[in-house]
């Protein structure tokens, strides 16, 4: 008899976690990496809010808090939702989780039958097609391209749509391409969805405020789908809290309890200390977020600039996030001595092998030509970082 069960045989290890795994490693033996793999701002949580949490302690909210979360905390994320986003949910209709992760995770495990399909447009990130596969159900993915931005239309959406249809699940900006969805773009699908109103749409919006386009829109606002959409949020990105753990999703009634029912057996409510602090965070105007997504934006444009003075990769320009995800497709079938590249984690691993520069393969995110190259770190990080790709690059023949 197997030890280990097979539900946690067939999921794979993170590979974001992975690539940051063998940087570690590579640097406890001496060697310079430049980490380029990891999804995570290289800022500090502003002051304002490590004030709030300094004074939670200090006012001693330690005690364990309702399973959704506090109820002002609640209160405010409705309003935010209203403010931010023009999206209504009550407070009953809002769960706190340890992350958006854990928010996504949960409505799957609450949704999905055995065999339930769940539509994930490629790429796409690299935890969704595992917890599908927790839950009980199948992943079916609709590639796209490099070409139209890595986005899909209503024609192949609705082409992808069969009665095992239960979920789709898609981020905006996304993780790792970096495309942001337009309102437009929006309202097509929508009207697909519509048409299938058995359908739940889940929409990772945790790339909310690093937006260079500046016009963010939540799908749920569309008031003819809004009881279908489940809008995932926190802290992590746009507030540089990644460590923090805190996450939070808007739902309908009957969704947001069984997703409170599953916490309630599993980890119970978030940190009470992180709850107080995201009180303040988000009764604040979002432009305290402003000033990092310029920054981003500026590192966006130096790393597109560098990348495209490399021979044989195809970019694009992405609109949000920090991720820039090219087609490295070129360099398929090279070999540097006795490294023969076959696909994107052989070019990710000799990057990171014989550069010193760390990405994450792209067939984690379901597009195996591509490789997702994260641009938070410094600039002199990212010079250096693409001129190490070069060099490596120049020497497939």
């Amino acid at each position: 008899m197997e030890l280990l069960s097979k539900r946690i045989r067939k999921i794979e290890e993170s590979a974001t976690l992975a690539m940051a795994r063998k940087s570690r490693e590579l640097k406890e033996k001496g060697k310079h990496i430049i980490n380029l793999s990891l999804g995570e701002p290289d800022f500090n949580t502003p002051d304002f809010i490590k004030k709030a949490a300094k004074n939670a302690i200090d006012q001693n909210f330690s005690k364990y808090t309702p399973v959704p979360g506090y109820k002002e905390l609640l209160e405010v994320i409705s309003l935010k939702f209203k403010r931010d986003n023009q999206l209504t949910y009550l407070p009953n209709e809002i769960v706190c989780s340890t992350g958006a992760k854990q928010s996504i995770a949960q409505v799957l495990m609450a949704l999905l039958n055995k065999n339930d399909e769940v539509i994930l447009p490629a790429p796409y990130w690299v935890s969704y097609s595992q917890m599908v596969q927790l839950a009980g159900g199948k992943s079916k993915v609709i590639p796209t391209n490099i070409k139209n931005n890595f986005k899909i239309n209503s024609e192949e959406l609705r082409n992808a749509i069969t009665p095992k249809t239960k979920v789709f699940l898609f981020s905006s900006p996304c993780n790792p391409s970096g495309s942001v969805y337009s309102k437009d773009e929006l309202i097509s699908l929508s009207k697909v969805f519509e048409e299938h109103k058995n359908i739940i749409i889940i929409s990772d919006e945790i790339y909310e405020h690093i937006n260079f386009t500046k016009k963010h829109f939540s799908i749920g606002s569309v008031k003819e789908i809004k009881n279908q959409v489940v809008t995932i949020n926190g802290l992590s990105k746009g507030y540089a809290m990644t460590g923090w753990r805190f996450g939070y999703l808007g739902a309908p009634l009957k969704i947001a309890q069984a997703c409170i029912k599953m916490q309630g057996q599993i980890t119970s409510a978030t940190c009470s200390i992180t709850q107080r602090a995201a009180i303040t965070a988000l009764n604040r105007h979002p432009k305290c977020t402003y000033e990092m997504c310029s920054k981003f934006k500026k590192r966006r444009d130096i790393i597109i600039e560098k990348l495209s003075e490399i021979k044989n990769i195809q970019i694009n320009q992405p609109d949000g996030a920090f991720y820039i995800f090219p087609d490295v497709s070129k360099y398929f079938n090279k070999k540097y001595k006795d490294i023969r590249i076959q696909n994107s984690h052989d070019l990710s691993m000799f990057l990171l092998e014989v550069g010193g520069v760390s990405t994450v393969p792209g067939n984690a995110f379901g597009l195996n030509n591509h490789i997702r190259i994260s641009y938070a770190a410094s600039e002199h990080e990212l010079l250096e970082a693409c001129r190490l790709i070069k060099i490596s690059l120049e020497k497939l023949r």
